[in-house]
């Protein structure tokens, strides 16, 4: 469109064109110092290499106070120095090309508050612009500069959004993480048997919150489980995806079920949560009767287990499908012997994966620093966690969980004793196995209240398992530290339940006794039957 064509537009009638000479008179009528002026932008002019002032708009003096023209642009324009411009404007006269600082706060000059206290003046956040004047006729590309323009736009705007949107966006992870962290467990269960120590690193500040837990659930009879999962996708709905497993997994624990079907009934519950999100899961029971940990992953990273010798392998024989992929592919479970002395780790994908780099590789990692490190289980976590070095701003939750299967040596060696007999015969098994009672629990030193209180819940045992059950039987006394524990096994599958016997009933109410008598019972499943047992507290 030519410059007539744009007049008789700006006229409204196309017949009555202004012609291009007047309005280009039209335009010079207005001097570049009037459109300065009155542009909403800070600008100010200076000329030759000592950048002398010759010219700032009303909007300059405004934010700066009032500048004398001609002096050096050092002496007159502190505020430029403050911020770093004027090395850049020697840069722009030297080369001839623009340079630009994005969001510099500005602190506007006593001079344009006269009288107002400091603490209540302006401030705001400025872009600057430096860009060469060059002498008429000079080519854009030339060398020939006479001065510099710098020109400031206010951006206070942009800055004070993009604030409010940072802190936004880092109240809701304050919240995500919260939220996670009072989903997992606030004290940890502290078993007779093991040692355990755990962390828990969400990831870094730009990273939204995961769904990373672990758990310690003791069992009864001095069995602990130990549980570390991950679920799939990050944020709020993660965490609170995370939350209900945990909770199933302690349900189910109480079951006292083999880790597989734990993990099998986990599967289905996380179908019903979500279909949509999946979780990856180990779960693992100690038996300190049996010496042994047996577990079951669901498309976790296997755990490491350093034995008494100082060699570290993978429990990756028991491996199945993560969670909530419907199971296609039914899990199962692996069984490692458990010796003192024993050190094992469950961790999450945020400890070894890297970008770019093969996640067995962080694996082998990790179990290259578990063969050296040493310690409490609070001391070989801290070690695996620096020697991973993790990034500041790791993008990925991690967790972590150290479990030790200490050797008790010395007086502690007393106070954890085993003994068991095997119930053969007719009825004269109960006095024997009363007889046995009484004479081990004196040898252990357990106090003439509590002694009689075993021998009257092993007496129950063993005459429901004569009733009940069926041979071969078993009766195992345990002492802890803080505890006696009494089991009886036998070869049949029907496990006892609590019942309110009537007055005329002359059988039912063994197991009333003992869960009256004792702190807590319980019974499981076996390979080959089921176990009842009791605890008291010492």
């Amino acid at each position: 469109m030519n410059i007539t064509r744009w007049g008789a537009r700006l006229s409204g009638d196309r017949r009555r064109s202004v012609p291009a000479a007047r309005m280009q008179d039209r335009i010079d009528t207005f001097s570049l110092r009037e459109v300065l002026a009155h542009a909403p932008a800070l600008i100010a002019v200076t000329r030759g290499p000592a950048h002398e002032l010759a010219y700032v708009n009303e909007a300059y003096r405004e934010v700066f106070g009032p500048r004398r023209i001609g002096l050096p642009a050092r002496d007159i324009l502190p505020e430029l120095a403050d911020h770093g411009l004027l090395a850049l404007m020697d840069q722009v006269y030297r080369t001839g090309r623009g340079r630009t600082v994005r969001a510099r706060r500005v602190d506007h000059h006593a001079a344009a508050y006269p009288g107002m206290p400091e603490s209540e003046r302006r401030h705001g956040y400025y872009t600057f612009v430096c860009t060469p004047v060059r002498a008429e006729g000079t080519q854009s590309g030339g060398r020939s500069v006479r001065g510099v323009l710098v020109f400031a736009v206010d951006v206070t705007d942009q800055v004070q959004a993009t604030d409010r949107l940072r802190e936004s966006e880092r109240r809701h992870r304050q919240a995500a993480v919260t939220l996670q962290r009072s989903l997992l467990p606030q004290r940890l269960e502290n078993p007779d048997d093991l040692r355990v120590a755990v962390r828990y690193l969400p990831g870094g500040a730009d990273a939204a919150v995961g769904g990373d837990w672990y758990d310690v659930i003791t069992l009864g009879a001095g069995r602990t489980a130990l549980v570390i999962g991950d679920v799939m996708g990050r944020g709020v709905r993660a965490a609170a995806v995370m939350g209900q497993l945990r909770t199933a997994v302690r349900a189910y624990a109480r079951l006292d079920l083999p880790p597989h079907e734990v993990l099998q009934l986990l599967d289905g519950l996380a179908m019903e949560i979500d279909a949509t999100q999946i979780a990856t899961c180990v779960y693992a029971v100690h038996d300190p009767s049996e010496g042994v940990l047996t577990y079951s992953t669901a498309g976790h990273l296997p755990p490491l287990v350093r034995d008494p010798e100082g060699r570290v392998h993978r429990l990756d024989d028991a491996l199945g499908p993560p969670l909530g992929t419907g199971g296609s592919w039914p899990h199962t479970s692996g069984s490692v012997p458990l010796e003192p002395g024993s050190t094992v780790v469950f961790y999450t994908d945020g400890l070894v994966e890297r970008r770019g780099e093969d996640i067995d590789r962080g694996i082998d990692d990790l179990a290259g620093a578990l063969d050296v490190a040493t310690g409490s289980p609070e001391a070989v976590r801290d070690r695996l966690v620096e020697h991973m070095r993790l990034p500041v701003e790791h993008d990925d939750d991690v967790a972590v969980l150290v479990l030790q299967l200490p050797k008790h040596e010395g007086r502690e060696a007393t106070l954890f004793r085993t003994a068991s007999l095997d119930l053969l015969g007719g009825h004269e098994v109960a006095a024997r196995a009363r007889a046995f009672t009484s004479g081990v629990l004196a040898s252990w030193q357990v106090g003439e209240e509590l002694r009689e209180s075993g021998v009257l819940a092993v007496s129950e045992f063993v005459a429901n398992a004569l009733t009940h059950g069926a041979a071969p039987m078993r009766l195992r006394l345990r002492r802890t530290d803080r505890r006696l524990i009494v089991e009886v096994s036998d070869a049949d599958d029907h496990v006892p339940r609590r019942r309110r016997a009537a007055a005329d009933d002359e059988n039912g109410r063994g197991v009333a006794i003992v869960a009256t008598i004792a702190s807590s019972w319980g019974s499981r499943l076996t390979a080959t039957g089921k176990t009842v047992w009791c605890e008291f507290l010492l």
